[in-house]
């Protein structure tokens, strides 16, 4: 039978040991009494150095982030055309002028040898902290499967598990935006898979309550939303390599209001109730010379998103007070983007992002007559240059002509800065 020994152990088993107490030929002996030293340590319990510094010194980070954003339109007109999303989403270039934009604050620990937790609360420029993050993982099931429950972002697609100081622009992509109000959370339970394989494959599920949108908070026992998702990827050669996913969230929500100016130029504040199923497919690709990403190395990133919506709509021509009718609602829509970032020289990036909304077919049963149908597709062009000293402090200039609204063209200025305080951990590919 093979032995383990601790490499704390042998350290501490040799240390006890001095080197000139022994002569040459009484190796043997020497040995032995080495070997009672281990027994003796290995029947004391002792609490291992990782243990003992997680416990007492959790990681602990802090993102600071200022912008300055210029734009030629009033943001608070900002819509984006044939896509009403929630009052309470966070779409559209934020405010004009200085902001202090959104900071986070983290903590992660590992807890003890069976779980890890953590929590990332965000700092808003209104002086209110919202928690974004706050689970517990397991770490030590065999087989390759962990399980996180809590509050966390979902793992389907490629950017919505990141948090947005590590995007590579300002802002979410339009897509993101219209089909999740900028990023999907939940609070539930997430299971994953990773196969014991040469080349990456992740395979995975939550159950959530679904009230982030496209869901809606309700009262109701058990899950409101379910997602699938898989991940494979990998290395060709020495420079490039690559990942690639599907996913699918099924949610089904309860009086999701929607505000949409109707045919009769009225305010009408809407509900839906149905289901609601959207598709993910993602992409990324990087290059790095043999690689080594430090002088030069270029990323492109793409996904596409597809959503189907069946159900009632109720429309209110004036809120509470005024006329309301219920009728079906049927809607498939689609979007996506497409982004390469280039490192040039090192701490010296560009950035290119394109990106489009396809307004499909919605159909308001009977409400066709009260709620207007767009024809239009949304679209937004984008491009960046940042610049970073090291790897904890990140400069960004960018430009955009985005056309999410059917009416105006708005083209925005944005100057950024991300710092980051404290430890933190390494980037998902």
């Amino acid at each position: 039978m093979v032995r383990r020994i601790s490499i704390v152990a042998i350290t501490t088993a040799l240390a006890a040991t001095p080197m000139g107490a022994y002569a040459t030929d009484d190796a043997d002996q020497r040995l032995q009494d080495i070997e009672q030293r281990l027994d003796r340590l290995e029947t004391t319990p002792t609490i291992a150095p990782s243990e003992s510094m997680s416990s007492f010194n959790p990681a602990v980070s802090l993102i600071l982030e200022g912008i300055y954003t210029n734009l030629s339109q009033d943001p608070e007109g900002f819509e984006i055309s044939g896509f009403p999303v929630p009052e309470d989403s966070e779409v559209g270039p934020g405010k004009r002028g200085f902001s202090l934009a959104e900071s986070e604050f983290g903590i992660y620990a590992n807890i003890d040898p069976y779980f890890y937790g953590g929590m990332n609360l965000a700092l808003t420029p209104e002086n209110e902290a919202e928690v974004e993050e706050a689970f517990i993982q397991t770490i030590a099931l065999p087989k390759g499967f962990a399980i996180k429950a809590g509050r966390f972002f979902s793992a389907i697609g490629y950017l919505n598990a990141q948090h947005s100081h590590v995007w590579d622009f300002v802002d979410a992509p339009l897509v993101y935006q219209a089909m999740f109000g900028s990023q999907y959370d939940d609070d539930g339970v997430q299971l994953k898979w990773l196969a014991p394989t040469d080349s990456f494959l992740e395979i995975g599920g939550e159950l959530g309550r679904g009230a982030a949108f496209p869901g809606s908070d309700r009262d109701k026992n058990g899950a409101g939303a379910g997602t699938l998702f898989a991940h494979v990827g990998g290395d060709i050669g020495f420079s490039n390599s690559w990942r690639a996913g599907l996913s699918f969230i099924k949610t089904s929500p309860q009086d999701r209001e929607f505000t949409i100016v109707d045919l009769a130029d009225n305010e009408a504040v809407n509900s839906f109730s149905g289901h609601s199923r959207l598709y993910i497919i993602d992409g990324v690709w990087k290059y790095a010379p043999n690689g080594n990403p430090y002088y030069t190395n270029l990323k492109l990133q793409m996904e596409y998103l597809r959503r189907h919506e069946d159900g009632d709509v109720t429309y209110d021509s004036d809120g509470a007070l005024g006329l309301t009718n219920t009728a079906s609602y049927d809607a498939k829509q689609s979007g996506w983007y497409l982004q390469g970032v280039y490192q040039f020289m090192p701490y010296w990036r560009i950035g290119l992002r394109t990106e489009r909304l396809n307004h499909g077919t919605v159909d308001y049963g009977a409400n066709n007559a009260n709620l207007p149908i767009s024809d239009y597709n949304p679209k937004r062009n984008s491009v960046m240059v940042d610049y970073s000293p090291s790897e904890f402090s990140r400069i960004r200039l960018q430009f955009a002509r985005d056309k999410a609204r059917e009416s105006a063209t708005d083209k925005e200025i944005f100057v950024q800065y991300l710092m980051s305080l404290g430890a933190h951990g390494a980037h998902q590919y």
